[in-house]
């Protein structure tokens, strides 16, 4: 008998691991992301995020420019798009899933970016400390587009609670964000250097930038003051409820008036039993609609007899509509507002109307809103100045800090959560403004129409909460306080530093590769002729 041997065939051996390694890598930045997302609100799980990013970077390190985006990219769908699930609640089946994947899709280009430069740095002195850089830069021009900026999801916003979130008291969400990026990071450069893919990096350096975030976010935790500077008050919040109908609350506003009509007089029937008496009533974003005055309204901060934060959806003379909280005196009735600034696309305005109507023609009945020109971000009202920035103004960095520059002692989040269904969205917004206390080193009062309506103290954590789609009403006393941050003194220095940094960092990058293929080239062509 005779037998046959067959020689393996190379190439298609190569094409297979190359198949597998592709695999891999793809289903390690799939769950990366995903892993980043576990890390945000409902889920105290911030320590997953450093973790997230460890797989990040492992996933980029080594490929080549268009490899390294792409991977990144996926890491940027797999995080995004379970984190935004709630849009799908706010814009109904009108507009179907295109806006969600489109949003998704958008946002994760800019991680495909910051993961492909981040190879082109990692090559660096202190590379994993430049290629975090680079993600958290690519976070600025995220405020900026698409809409009008999209900064929900940024890193800082995964760590309302534990090691880092202390750093927001230095350089607010940006450096919260480096501190949690870099530890991944290090701790990715701790694994390549142990696995001998990065002999370039020593143990000692690649320890100390894992370590050197969290070392550095505890010694900052003692500095975080809470104890009261200038009094204090006795503040509350009422939660009237709203159905879960998301964008047709737009025509119940008739129906949310009188639900926190109706709590606010559950309310006052309990403090008056309890011999308590408040010093600031608050309603949430846009309780109520108003033109000129509302008896009822009037009659009910009457019966408390102490002025009140009303959000209300005011009509200018021109017709249009701003939303607005509105201090409310019990003599002299409605006086100072504040405007919100930073709108909701698609919510309380249309960008790219004409092109929005060729993928569904209910953007017709979204009329475009006026923003607030940024004038009394601070209120006076209850001896004091409060501070207010409106619902999706949260995740934007400068709506709180010019309420600290103008006096704020005390911060409120007036929110209309209802439009966004029973999902995360509330809670995600939470952490954000837990985040600001931080940052600010004010005490927060999150007022929600249907949930969650939070009291948070100048330290992040929550002193009293409601849950989703109930009514319901929050008092507590809160601390006024007027000491500045390091973060309000620097305000915008640190998130354009970054910026600045990383732009330096890609661009040393591409100046080492071009002389290091230059020497190499160099080196072949004098052992070619030798």
């Amino acid at each position: 008998m005779s037998s046959t041997v067959t020689n393996p065939d190379p190439e298609a051996a190569t094409g297979k691991r190359f198949s597998r390694a592709w695999l891999l890598r793809f289903l390690v930045a799939a769950a990366s992301g995903f892993t980043l997302y576990l890390s945000f609100a409902p889920r105290p799980l911030w320590w997953l995020a450093p973790l997230a990013f460890t797989g990040f970077a492992l996933v980029v390190h080594g490929r080549r420019f268009r490899g390294a985006f792409g991977y990144a990219f996926v890491f940027g769908m797999a995080f995004f798009l379970p984190l935004l699930t709630w849009l799908l609640d706010f814009l109904g089946p009108d507009f179907g899933p295109w806006p969600w994947l489109g949003l998704a899709m958008a946002l994760s280009v800019y991680l495909g970016f910051g993961g492909a430069f981040a190879t082109v740095v990692w090559r660096l002195p202190l590379g994993p400390l430049w290629a975090a850089l680079v993600i958290i830069a690519l976070e600025t021009p995220r405020a900026w587009f698409p809409f009008g900026g999209f900064p929900w999801g940024r890193v800082a916003f995964s760590q309302p609670e534990g090691a880092f979130v202390s750093l927001a008291s230095i350089g607010g969400a940006p450096l919260v964000g480096l501190a949690v990026v870099l530890t991944g990071f290090g701790l990715a450069a701790l694994c390549l250097r142990l696995k001998g893919a990065d002999p370039r990096r020593t143990l000692v350096a690649a320890s100390a930038l894992t370590l050197v975030p969290v070392v550095a976010g505890l010694a900052v935790w003692p500095t975080v003051g809470t104890e009261a500077q200038d009094g204090e008050l006795t503040v509350a919040t009422v939660q009237g409820n709203a159905p879960d109908i998301g964008l047709a609350l737009e025509g119940r506003r008739d129906e949310l008036r009188g639900n926190h009509l109706a709590e606010s007089a559950r309310l006052l029937e309990k403090l008056k039993a309890g011999n308590t008496k408040v010093d600031l009533l608050i309603w949430p974003e846009t309780a109520m609609a108003m033109r000129t005055g509302d008896a009822g309204v009037d009659q009910m901060v009457r019966d408390y007899g102490t002025q009140a934060i009303i959000g209300a959806l005011v009509r200018l003379p021109d017709g249009s509509a701003q939303n607005s909280a509105l201090v409310w005196d019990p003599v002299t009735g409605p006086g100072q507002r504040y405007a919100k600034q930073q709108l909701v696309p698609f919510g309380e305005y249309v960008p790219a109307r004409e092109v929005a109507k060729l993928v569904t023609p209910f953007v017709d009945s979204v009329a475009n809103m006026t923003p607030g020109d940024g004038a009394n971000a601070a209120l006076s009202v209850a001896g004091t100045k409060v501070g207010v920035f409106i619902c999706y103004e949260t995740a934007f960095d400068y709506p709180a800090r010019e309420s600290v520059a103008e006096g704020a002692e005390l911060l409120v989040v007036p929110t209309n959560n209802a439009w966004y269904g029973p999902g995360e969205m509330s809670y995600q917004q939470l952490a954000m403004s837990r985040l600001r206390a931080v940052e600010h080193g004010r005490s927060v009062i999150v007022s929600a129409t249907s949930g969650v309506s939070a009291i948070v103290a100048p330290d992040g954590s929550i002193t009293a909460s409601t849950s989703l789609f109930t009514a319901d009403s929050l008092v507590g006393r809160v601390p006024l306080r007027q000491q500045t941050t390091l973060s309000d003194l620097l305000g915008v220095t640190t998130e354009y530093g970054l910026l600045a940094l990383a732009i330096a960092g890609v661009t040393g990058g591409y100046v080492l590769r071009f002389r290091t293929r230059r020497a190499s080239a160099a080196k072949a062509t004098r052992e070619a002729a030798g």
